[in-house]
């Protein structure tokens, strides 16, 4: 027992500070003097926990009063009764409504101190019997007491754990569905008035169909109960039926609503089956199957409510096929959105952003679309729909743990409100009403925490809530794989085996049998994986037919989602960006380097979603994160690895960029030969970093299309290096030290892997393969000297310095300016022979049996021949046209332009054969996965080939445009390089 000296001496210690308070506890025989009564503290302390407690002791002294002789007994039963103490108390600070019920039916209290749960199996029952005779007034009366008083016991339930934390918590989902059968008792309590009222009732068949929240049981406490009538019979016998009903339950209970019917307010409020089914194939909008989705039976002929829904549920899940589907429902919110008044859209809990429409309409749009071809989908409650989206990967497991805890949150605080004088309201207080505030927090059974009151707690929460809601339901709700979805029909989600075959014949598959057989092993099973994976492959496959090759790109996707199946972004990513669905089947279609990379580097599949982050940023830095990378690693191995993997990187991103048309030419070949130098760069520090002392400076020389930073996919990187003695080292020292280490890098990035090879191609040193690996810079000076040939001065045209010792890297550019562009040009025997030498080249390295029209390097028109004839210019003229002195083939034909040497259109012809022959040579490279100069002659892989040139429609085309492009190219070259 509590020691009487150390009771509070004052009401205001429960929270009671209304002036009338003590006056109200001493007549209820609670308080003594200046302290409680004895052993009514646990009574005190139940209050204070009350929503409101001077409210709810207001209600304790007016049902003390309406009692008269049998308080005692009410008292009694509080002091023993926790149970009891906590819901009348709960109800009494929490809704004057309720309070104003049981002062004017006094006894009613005893239905609170029933120890069974709420059961709603009874609440048909109860209220039947309750109008059971009755007809007009006096059933609206009788319906009307024991409707408010079985809703009295729900509120009881929901609220005692407020008052007494120990009573039994009774969820919002719970709530809901009480509050939803209670209605449907209602509706069928109203019914069984209306059959004795209406003459000749028993000619018309009639059900009633719960629409809504009704019918989803997730009902309000103040809400319209939203129906439809089906009748057979006499019809007009059957709308009095309606109306009667509608009147009776509207005058005793909640207003029902019937404007969901066909032709809504404008329709007839009875229809037969025939009249219903003929209406929604013929007229409805996609708005009312959406309202359908939430259509079951509740009252009148059982069977006729059977065969409603057996007419309506096949159309409610084929509606997400109709045109235009999912912009409709999406543009209905937002039409819900607009009509929320201005200055109101933040405290809306029903209609405002991050409100409850945004769960219930992203719910529901996700359950028609996907809903068709997965039943389990097929459930009417928010809750529980979201539950199953989350199970099925839908929706993001979080995602849908945070949706249904935000969406229940929100509806608590929505009863709340409705419940404090049963109005229908669905505003939120304003931040400067502390004390609406404080009674709704306190309410929800929120309570004060870290230094925040109980009001903060409630805004922090609520706007963490409705953020949290908008947040998702801008990602749900505007996902674009929906239309994607959507857009796939309905039987083509659950065909037979025959059919599937069929249908994937039909698109373009060339194997049918062995897409099944992808299909299969992707969808195989009941795991959360293979539900996705059933969810995307109707949309995928459809993206594939699009594709120059669908089989290769189904296969494709198969071997990365098996790579990637335990990457736990993988199928999210794709569930919830269709940007990356669509860009990934484009890719896996026509590329098959693209998946080979990317099982290996998967985070670049991130990059699909974001156009900026897959273009990049300057390609002139794109090594330079690279080269920091490397350099934090101290272990020699580790560090060429990771060099080699952060190019698989960037090698997948540009190359992506590159199929999906997102980058020019120029930022392509910059790209790849800027990653190329970097892995170069970082191999070559490591290697000197793990050699100890150093012997000598090492610089490296680009040479060719490196040089000149016009790198293919298929490209080697042609390389000189030179050296320089340390001090006090000999030059053959050097050499030796230099030679060592350019080995270890040549082995190192070499090594065997599944990335691209990179190949470090010395050829065009001095005296090519049998001469020395590396020469110091003294040494190539006096060999050029003395020996160099002509088509070694050709070669240096593209000499770039890319890696190493910087200053030694200069000077051997300026030491090679004069062999490279000599003083007086060429001679009349020079020029013979650099036409002799390419014409030999022609003869003797085309492979034979290839197509000179369509060989991108030695062909007619090609590669060769552009670089050719610029090279030549450039020694002929490099000496007085400071524009020539350029490593860059694109260069050197605009400064040639500049300067006279050929014509804006020769130019022209030869730039746009050098950009074609570029492109066609990296798109086979991209299609193929490996490199190669002849355009693919035929079949897929020339299609595929095209579609990367952006020729998506007719690969011959392409070829023909290929062909009379080279042979204006050729004709330039004929006059300007060959003299004819």
């Amino acid at each position: 027992m509590t020691d009487p000296a150390r009771l509070p001496t004052s009401p205001a210690r429960f929270g009671l500070t209304e002036a009338r308070s003590g006056d109200h506890l001493r007549a209820a025989g609670w308080w003594e003097g200046r302290r409680p009564s004895e052993g009514n503290e646990p009574i005190l302390v139940a209050l204070s926990r009350s929503p409101d407690p001077d409210l709810a002791l207001l209600g304790v002294d007016r049902l003390r009063v309406a009692l008269g002789d049998g308080w005692p007994e009410l008292d009694q039963a509080l002091r023993d009764g926790e149970a009891l103490r906590g819901r009348l108390l709960a109800v009494l600070g929490a809704s004057t409504a309720l309070s104003d019920f049981l002062i004017a039916n006094p006894d009613r209290w005893h239905d609170l101190a029933i120890d069974d749960p709420v059961d709603e199996e009874s609440f048909a029952p109860a209220l039947v019997a309750a109008v059971e005779g009755l007809t007009g007034a006096d059933a609206v009366r009788a319906l009307r007491l024991e409707y408010r008083a079985l809703l009295c016991r729900i509120a009881a339930a929901d609220l005692a754990h407020v008052v007494e934390p120990d009573q039994l918590y009774v969820s919002y989902d719970e709530v809901a569905g009480l509050l939803s059968d209670l209605a449907v008792a209602a509706l069928r309590a109203a019914l069984d008035v209306a059959e004795r009222q209406v003459p000749r009732a028993d000619e018309c068949r009639l059900a009633v169909i719960a629409m809504g929240k009704c019918g989803a049981r997730e009902l309000n406490y103040v809400s319209d109960v939203d129906v439809v009538f089906v009748g057979e019979g006499d019809i007009a016998v059957g709308t009095r039926l309606a109306s009667t009903v509608m009147q009776v339950a509207g005058q005793a209970c909640f207003e029902v609503d019937a404007a969901l019917r066909p032709e809504g307010k404008a329709g007839a409020l009875v229809r037969t089956l025939d009249g219903h089914a003929t209406y929604y194939q013929r007229w409805a909008r996609t708005w009312e199957f959406q309202a359908l989705l939430k259509a079951r039976p509740v009252a009148g002929d059982e069977e006729l409510g059977r065969r409603y829904m057996d007419v309506v549920r096949p159309l409610v899940w084929t509606a997400a096929e109709r045109e235009n589907f999912v912009p409709d429902v999406q543009s209905m919110r937002r039409v819900v959105e607009d009509h929320v008044p201005v200055g109101l859209a933040d405290r809306e809990l029903k209609l405002g952003r991050g409100g409850l429409r945004d769960v219930e309409f992203a719910v529901q749009l996700l359950q028609l679309v996907h809903g068709r071809g997965d039943e389990e989908l097929r459930i009417t409650t928010t809750t529980q729909a979201l539950a199953a989206l989350g199970r099925g990967g839908y929706v993001g497991r979080t995602d849908a743990v945070d949706f249904g805890r935000a969406y229940r949150f929100l509806r608590t605080l929505e009863h709340r409100l409705q419940l404090q004088r049963m109005l229908r309201t669905h505003l939120f207080p304003a931040d400067d009403d502390a004390g609406a505030l404080r009674w709704l927090a306190r309410a929800a059974g929120l309570q004060a925490e870290g230094g925040l009151s109980e009001s903060q707690v409630l805004l922090a929460e609520f706007r963490k809530r409705a953020n949290q809601v908008r947040r998702l339901h801008e990602k749900l709700f505007y996902r674009p794989l929906l239309q994607a979805v959507a857009n796939v029909p309905t039987e083509a989600l659950r065909l037979t085996t025959s059919q599937a075959a069929a249908r994937l014949a039909a698109l373009g598959y060339a194997a049918s049998d062995g897409a099944l057989t992808h299909i299969e092993a992707l969808t195989r099973g009941v795991s959360r994986r293979a539900r996705i994976q059933t969810a995307l492959l109707p949309v995928l496959l459809d993206l594939f037919a699009t594709t120059p090759d669908p089989d290769r790109g189904l296969l494709a996707y198969r071997k990365v989602s098996e790579a990637l199946a335990e990457t736990p972004w993988y199928l999210r990513l794709l569930r919830d960006e269709g940007t990356v669905v669509d860009r990934l089947a484009a890719l896996l279609g026509t590329s098959k380097l693209v998946p080979d990379l990317l099982v290996r580097a998967p985070e670049v599949l991130r990059l699909l979603a974001d156009t900026e982050a897959l273009i990049g940023g300057d390609p002139m830095a794109i090594g330079n994160p690279l080269r920091s990378a490397v350099s934090r690693y101290t272990d020699l191995g580790r560090a060429v690895t990771a060099a080699r993997s952060l190019r698989r990187q960037e090698l997948l991103r540009v190359a992506s960029a590159d199929l999906l048309g997102l980058v020019p030419l120029r930022t392509v070949c910059v790209s790849l030969s800027e990653v190329w130098i970097a892995v170069l760069q970082a191999a070559l520090d490591a290697v000197v970093r793990s050699s100890g002392e150093r012997s000598a400076s090492i610089a490296v020389i680009g040479m060719g299309r490196l040089g000149g930073r016009e790198l293919g996919y298929g490209s080697d990187a042609d390389v000189l290096f030179v050296c320089e003695p340390a001090e006090g080292v000999t030059d053959s020292d050097a050499a030796r030290y230099a030679s060592s280490v350019v080995e270890e890098v040549r082995r190192l990035l070499s090594a065997p892997s599944q990335d691209p090879p990179l190949q470090v191609d010395t050829d065009l040193r001095p005296e090519g393969r049998q001469g020395p690996l590396v020469r110091t810079l003294e040494s190539y000076r006096a060999y050029y000297a003395q020996w160099a040939e002509l088509w070694e001065a050709q070669a240096l045209l593209r000499a770039r310095f890319i890696a190493g010792d910087a200053e030694l890297g200069a000077r051997f550019i300026e030491m090679i300016d004069p062999v490279r562009y000599p003083s007086k040009g060429l001679d009349a025997a020079a020029v013979r022979e650099i036409r002799r030498i390419k014409a030999r080249v022609e003869a003797e390295r085309l492979p034979r049996g290839a197509d000179p029209s369509t060989h991108t390097k030695l062909g007619r028109g090609g590669l060769a021949d552009v670089e050719w004839t610029v090279q030549l210019l450039q020694l002929q003229h490099a000496f007085e046209v400071p524009g020539l002195r350029t490593p860059s083939t694109v260069r050197g034909l605009r400064a040639a332009t500049d300067a006279g040497l050929m014509s804006p259109e020769d130019a022209s012809a030869l730039m746009e054969a050098w950009v074609m022959a570029t492109k066609a040579r990296n798109a086979v490279v991209l299609v193929r996965g490996k490199a190669g100069d002849q355009l693919p002659t035929a079949g897929r892989d020339l299609a595929a080939v095209a579609s990367a040139m952006g020729h998506d429609t007719d690969p011959g085309e392409f070829v023909d445009s290929y062909r009379r492009t080279a042979r204006r190219a050729r004709a330039v070259i004929e006059r300007i390089f060959y003299g004819s």
